[in-house]
């Protein structure tokens, strides 16, 4: 392991993607050699074509074996694919999928083996991915797996917005019987420890959001906030966990109310993350909270359409760059404080 710089570990995501274009216009911020050690694991050879695509000619990457062997200084590369691969921009291909889960592979053994400090991971496709080695509906149930967890949660982050989702990559016809008074409170603990021990935020503010329109209206569009998610919320208020609700989803974020939220629990992916990417697209970061590693994402996928033009915005991935740090440190000197509490510890009510 290397001392003293964060090392951030980086899954190349899908070769005839987005992917390389924003990895390698988010590492050309000389800033982030400044707290950071990238190390990506991919292709040497398909990072080089996707720079001459681009047409970038001041870059390139370090190739290393390991990430042992990283160059504090910069862009490192660990080869994990066959150097015959062929890259096909714009195009969802078996071949690129099985790319995809050899990097994540990869990187995630690392990452348990203490090579890397965090991970992020460049987007994947979640159709050509699927193999006998990954059947899973994206990166959040695949590393919720591999590290041994019941639960995580999907949190989306941005400056001042943070959305977590009950129910996360399940097909809507699936979602009002998976959500349960359990599955509620389940994520409520995920997500207020994450927001005291990452964020540093002293006492979390939650927002429930209802599942029917209107939260139900007292049960005349449906009863799911009467018996299901307002038992939810008072358990969780038992447990000193401050989390207010049901509010219906679209008045909660037309008027703004999410503003007085350090974060807000949706019950479904769409309810939450529609409202987010409107209100935070292009620079919001997908985070796995309730994981013993840190993951995070981009928030937006391939984007096959504009693969190899050199029109993809590297902000998102840049800030899964810089969140995954912060959270790295912020967790790393809660833990050290918290086994001595003696020690003076400043956290914000916010963040």
């Amino acid at each position: 392991m290397i001392q003293n710089n964060i090392v951030v570990g980086i899954s190349q995501g899908d070769i005839n993607g987005i992917s390389y274009e924003v990895i390698i216009k988010a590492l050309m911020d000389p800033r982030v050699y400044d707290f950071c050690v990238p190390v990506v694991y991919g292709s040497a050879k398909v990072a080089a074509y996707h720079r001459k695509a681009l047409n970038i000619v001041n870059f390139s990457f370090n190739n290393v074996r390991n990430a042992d062997e990283a160059n504090l200084k910069r862009a490192n590369i660990v080869n994990c694919l066959d150097d015959n691969i062929r890259v096909e921009l714009g195009k969802s291909t078996t071949i690129a999928g099985e790319a995809s889960y050899l990097a994540l592979q990869a990187a995630v053994r690392d990452l348990k083996d203490k090579k890397i400090d965090v991970l992020v991971t460049a987007p994947i496709n979640k159709d050509n991915i699927q193999s006998e080695n990954f059947k899973f509906p994206g990166h959040t149930e695949y590393l919720t797996k591999e590290f041994g967890e019941e639960e995580a949660l999907m949190l989306m982050v941005s400056e001042n917005l943070k959305v977590g989702v009950v129910t996360g990559h399940l097909p809507i016809s699936k979602v009002p019987q998976a959500i349960t008074t359990d599955a509620i409170l389940k994520k409520l603990r995920i997500m207020n420890k994450s927001l005291i021990q990452d964020f540093r935020i002293r006492k979390p503010k939650i927002a429930v959001l209802g599942l029917n329109p209107h939260a139900g209206d007292n049960g005349l569009l449906g009863r799911e906030e009467i018996e299901i998610i307002i038992p939810a919320i008072e358990k969780a208020k038992q447990e000193n966990i401050l989390a207010l609700g049901p509010y219906p989803a679209d008045g909660f974020f037309g008027s703004d109310s999410f503003k007085k939220f350090d974060a807000i629990l949706a019950m479904y992916h769409d309810q939450g993350l529609v409202p987010f990417k409107a209100l935070a697209f292009g620079t919001g970061v997908n985070f796995t909270a309730g994981l013993s590693a840190i993951r995070t994402s981009p928030g937006h996928g391939t984007a096959f359409e504009i693969a190899g033009l050199n029109e993809a915005s590297a902000d998102s991935f840049r800030n899964a760059i810089y969140l995954a740090c912060d959270i790295y440190r912020n967790r790393t000197e809660y833990i050290e404080l918290s086994k001595n509490p003696l020690q003076h510890f400043e956290i914000s009510d916010t963040e």
